[in-house]
């Protein structure tokens, strides 16, 4: 089982300590006396390995005063201004909780943000996202881990109300995606980006199954004009020196501004499109710049479905 895309920057903002650092850091520089205070004195053997390993990533930067030998400062590299706007998208996530609103560094949201890394990275939410499925069903489908574990982590979702029983055929009840689950897409895809600029080494690229997941958890949120219809094929494509490109997505159907079918099938006749590089979409979605993505066929539709994914999951950059 390896880590997906857009994990590691969530668990590192899922650690408390982690973000009282960052938040303390984020209006000017402080003393390692200074930054432990802010972050409610921790033992000084943990604040020191937590500093450690955001310095080796480049989310921190140490500097060392010359005027005073030996005294250092601790702030925020460019990786950590970068991953305070992920905490932002984050924080509007855990905002909107079912369960009432959650604070970024609190126990709460600790549990809730390791909740969805482990229904993401186990392949729960892909499995999930194509259609509501039983333990029994998921068990079949994901291999990988025993139904001891995924039991768990089936309960810990849907403690958090990422997801919801509902009615269904055959033994076992059926698990669907909550809509916070849906918007969940947001921060994930935050994440991935932060990753790809800042810790490409660290974390694994946005892979098919978590091209399929994002488009298959989002599209059903969006709210579409009347005067759309069609089918509209969605693909990110990746290269890999001399093969053949690879093409994950979906094919989703728009009738009256109603989306009423969502695959992970590309193939058949599309009367638009749009595809571009995995960088391509997330640049597209999170920062709202589509210029590099390639659209074909009705370009009203495929530009309504790429503003409305944008401006459904980051809300928070609209208004800022």
């Amino acid at each position: 089982m390896g880590v997906r895309a857009g994990a590691f920057a969530l668990n590192l903002l899922s650690v408390p300590l982690n973000v009282q650092v960052l938040q303390a850091l984020e209006e000017e520089p402080k003393s390692l006396l200074d930054l432990r205070r802010a972050a409610g004195s921790p033992p000084q053997t943990t604040m020191r390995g937590h500093l450690r390993a955001l310095t080796e990533i480049g989310v921190l930067q140490r500097h060392r005063e010359a005027a005073f030998p030996g005294s250092v400062d601790y702030r925020l590299g460019a990786a950590g201004r970068a991953l305070l706007e992920v905490a932002e998208v984050l924080e509007q996530w855990l905002a909107d909780s079912p369960e009432g609103h959650l604070e970024l560094g609190d126990q709460a949201a600790k549990s809730a943000i390791k909740a969805l890394v482990d229904g993401w990275t186990t392949t729960i939410v892909r499995a999930i996202a194509a259609r509501p499925s039983s333990l029994t069903e998921l068990n079949r489908l994901i291999s990988d881990i025993s139904y001891p574990s995924l039991e768990r982590r089936l309960g810990a979702m849907r403690l958090a109300g990422q997801i919801e029983p509902c009615s269904g055929r055959g033994r076992g009840t059926p698990y669907a995606a909550t809509e916070w689950l849906r918007q969940a897409v947001a921060p994930l895809l935050a994440g991935a980006r932060w990753e790809q600029d800042f810790a490409p080494d660290r974390a694994a690229t946005l892979g098919r199954l978590d091209v399929e997941s994002c488009f298959l958890l989002s599209l059903p949120l969006l709210d579409l004009a009347s005067d759309l219809s069609g089918l509209c094929r969605l693909a990110v494509v990746s290269r890999n020196g001399n093969r053949e490109p690879a093409v994950a997505g979906v094919m989703v159907g728009i009738d009256a501004g109603q989306i009423v079918s969502c695959v992970s099938r590309l193939k058949g006749e599309a009367t638009a499109w749009a595809a571009g590089s995995a960088a391509a979409w997330t640049a597209a979605l999170v920062d709202h710049r589509a210029e590099r993505l390639e659209l074909g066929g009705d370009g009203s539709l495929a530009v309504a479905l790429v503003d409305g994914l944008h401006g459904t999951l980051f809300r928070v950059r609209q208004a800022s």
